[in-house]
C-alpha cells in the first residue's frame, strides 16, 4: 500500500459505501497523483477505494490490515505563533487529543481552529494514521484537569533540579507558551501536586519542547 494516496473521510464508512468526491479530492487524485485509486480512513480503520469514472463518488473497498499507530495521549498546550507546526508534528507522533490551555503569557489568542483541524487531517493522512486527533475547546490553566498529567518544566534549563522520570500512569502532558509559565502558575501547579519533568538543560522553543515532551511521555 506504500505511496498510495490516503484520504480522511469525516463520517463512518464501510465496504461498498459510495462517498461523494469533492473537487479538491478529484483534483488531487486525477491531476496531482494521476490515479483513481486511494486509501480512505476514519475511526481507526483504513479501506481501499477508487473514484468512479464520472469523478462524482469514491467507492469504498475492503479493509486493509494496517493497524492504527495512533495513541491516546492528550497533549495540553498554550497556543503559540507556530501552533500549526506544533500540532502538525504532534499529530505525526500519534497524539490522540489536543487540549488548548490559556496561560498568563499566552499571546496567540486568535487561533483559526478550523485551519488547525485541516492541518492535523493532512498530517494524519501523510503519517499513516487511521484516525484524526480531537481538538477540545480551550480552557484556562486553573480549569484544566490535572489528573494523570505531567508538565514540561522549563526551569530545568535555568538550573532547577527537576524530575527526569515520567510516572507510569501519565496520559497527559502540558507544555507552556513562548514565554514559559509564570511563577504564579508554577506555584499553582505545585499546590495541585502536578509532576514536572525536565526536557534537558537547554531552553527549547515551544514547538520543539512539544515534540520532546510528547516523545518523552510516549517512551516512558
Amino acid at each position: 500500500m506504500q505511496n498510495i494516496p490516503r484520504i480522511f473521510i469525516d463520517n463512518k464508512i464501510s465496504t461498498g459505501d459510495r462517498v461523494p468526491a469533492g473537487k479538491e479530492i478529484v483534483h488531487y487524485l486525477r491531476h496531482v497523483m494521476r490515479r483513481g485509486d486511494c486509501l480512505v480512513f476514519n475511526d481507526g480503520v483504513e479501506y481501499t477505494a477508487f473514484l468512479t469514472d464520472d469523478n462524482k463518488n469514491m467507492v469504498v473497498g475492503e479493509k486493509t490490515n494496517r493497524v492504527d499507530p495512533s495513541n491516546k495521549l492528550t497533549f495540553c498546550f498554550a497556543p503559540i505563533k507556530k501552533t500549526d507546526e506544533m500540532l502538525n508534528m504532534a499529530t505525526q507522533m500519534g497524539v490522540g487529543v489536543f487540549q488548548p490551555v490559556i496561560t498568563d503569557r499566552t499571546v496567540a489568542n486568535h487561533i483559526n481552529w478550523n485551519r488547525m483541524r485541516k492541518i492535523i487531517i493532512e498530517a494524519a493522512e501523510q503519517s499513516g494514521r487511521n484516525s484524526v486527533p480531537e481538538i477540545l475547546e480551550p480552557v484556562k490553566l486553573k480549569d484544566l484537569d490535572f489528573s494523570n498529567l505531567v508538565v514540561a518544566d522549563e526551569r530545568a534549563g535555568h538550573g532547577k533540579d527537576t524530575n527526569n522520570i515520567v510516572p507510569e500512569n501519565i496520559t497527559k502532558v502540558l507544555v507552556g507558551p513562548e514565554g514559559g509559565f509564570s511563577e504564579n502558575e508554577f506555584r499553582f501547579m505545585e499546590e495541585k501536586n502536578v509532576c514536572g519533568i525536565s526536557l534537558g538543560k537547554t531552553i527549547l522553543r515551544a514547538e520543539v519542547a512539544a515534540v520532546v515532551a510528547v516523545a518523552k511521555v510516549l517512551n516512558k
